[in-house]
């Protein structure tokens, strides 16, 4: 590291830091865990679904990117690596949502339920 680099660490106030990686943090949460509804809604498998995230991932980088008016490294330590990585829990919170989503939409014992309550609702009328 040069000089100019450890005088802008000194520059962070803690809290703030601390603050921003905590906001950054929920915003990608947040996105991956949306993500991984539509993907499990839109009923996409494989290397489809992962497209989702990455194309996810990325717009939430860029969103983020603007709102850091294009300095991320004034607010995030990492700078633009910290937008840009998604986080390993991240991805687990994806495959997570994607699939509790992709088996309440598209899953059988879903069908069966809907299939063995329209004889009823016969019946009862």
């Amino acid at each position: 590291t040069t000089a100019a680099d450890n005088a802008a660490a000194q520059l962070r106030y803690p809290p703030n830091v601390q603050y921003n990686a905590s906001k950054l943090y929920t915003v990608k949460f947040l996105s991956s865990c949306f993500a991984g509804a539509v993907a499990g809604i839109l009923g996409l498998e494989n290397w489809r679904g992962f497209a989702l995230f990455l194309l996810s991932v990325l717009f939430t980088s860029a969103c983020l990117y603007i709102k850091a008016k294009g300095r991320p490294a004034k607010y995030f330590p990492g700078g633009l690596w910290e937008l840009v990585n998604p986080g390993q829990e991240n991805i687990f919170s994806f495959i997570l949502v994607w699939t509790l989503f992709y088996g309440i939409v598209h899953g059988t014992f879903h069908n069966q339920i809907i299939i063995s309550l329209v004889p009823l609702h016969r019946c009862i009328s």
